[in-house]
């Protein structure tokens, strides 16, 4: 996509999507952590379902990381794969209480060596509690930014790259929410609504398929 392209896609964007949409409920930058380990192969929408109860019953940083496995498993399950990720959220907690006495870290690179924390997450934690610009590329993020010919990876931290120097740097977390705001109500998987798409003017899959149905 060209510069003007770019330009174009984000003044659409920031016209049809809020700029500071947030999916998941938390109050602390931990529960965020937390929240967003839980969202891994599971809805945004279910995540809030379980959150309130978890954060009732393990209401700090030392709760989690002294939760007995098997019984936080049990309060996350309807989040799918609750064992790994109740291993992942206790270990995470123990790593921040005891690593960075309960402040969380705003490095990047420090973040992804916390149990099942990887760039997504990271970029999403440092991003909503600190401001700190990054690209999270998550699956709606691919899907979209490929069809609209910001990228051509397949890979996410390729992906993540490509975005960088595509889009202002200024853009990138609002970029994230609005993305994937768009691709879970309009650029699904199958099929996509392009009769429906704000951005069918800059979509190199809606223009391509003119091209080739002329």
């Amino acid at each position: 996509m060209t510069k003007s392209g770019v330009k174009r896609l984000l003044s659409l964007l920031d016209a049809h999507y809020p700029r500071n949409m947030r999916f998941l409920n938390y109050e602390t930058p931990w529960q965020l952590l937390v929240a967003t380990i839980l969202s891994a192969q599971c809805t945004d929408a279910r995540v809030n379902m379980v959150t309130p109860g978890l954060f009732a019953k393990y209401p700090g940083i030392d709760e989690l990381a002294e939760a007995d496995l098997d019984e936080l498993a049990r309060e996350i399950r309807p989040t799918g794969f609750h064992r790994s990720k109740a291993g992942h959220i206790i270990g995470s907690m123990q790593t921040l209480r005891d690593g960075y006495g309960g402040v969380m870290p705003d490095d990047i690179d420090i973040l992804t060596t916390f149990p099942g924390v990887g760039r997504k997450t990271g970029n999403l934690v440092i991003g909503h509690i600190y401001g700190i610009p990054g690209i999270v590329v998550d699956t709606h993020v691919m899907r979209v930014s490929a069809r609209l010919g910001l990228t051509s990876g397949k890979n996410p931290v390729k992906i993540e790259r490509e975005l960088m120097k595509a889009l202002p740097e200024e853009h990138w977390i609002r970029f994230n929410t609005q993305i994937i705001a768009h691709g879970r109500a309009v650029c699904t998987a199958r099929p996509p609504k392009c009769g429906d798409c704000i951005l069918s003017c800059c979509c190199g899959y809606f223009l391509g398929g003119i091209i080739s149905s002329q």
